[in-house]
């Protein structure tokens, strides 16, 4: 009977099919994180062009620019011009 379980194991491992799921499944996740750095990407600098326009920021919106859009999108590993953005947009005075 284990025989029987390690050569089913063993077969499903090296089947074709199973191997093109599992990086059918991996493209997938990619490119979900690609979508979410580039949608992250998109608001960060166009909230943040907004508020640097403005020439302030309040309390609320730092914190919901920064906390849940800028953390996340640089953990993920999105940087560059959103990166800029944000080094700027700390530098201004915040309002209420």
């Amino acid at each position: 009977m284990d025989n029987l379980i390690i050569t089913v194991v063993t077969a499903v491992f090296a089947s074709t099919g199973f191997w093109a799921f599992v990086t059918g499944f991996l493209d997938r996740k990619s490119a979900q994180k690609e979508l979410l750095v580039g949608l992250a990407h998109d608001r960060i600098i166009y909230l943040g062009g907004q508020y640097l326009e403005r020439g302030s920021i309040t309390k609320d919106e730092y914190e919901n620019l920064h906390d849940y859009l800028y953390k996340p999108y640089a953990k993920l590993g999105g940087n560059g011009t959103a990166q800029k953005v944000m080094e700027d947009v700390k530098k201004l005075p915040i309002t209420k």
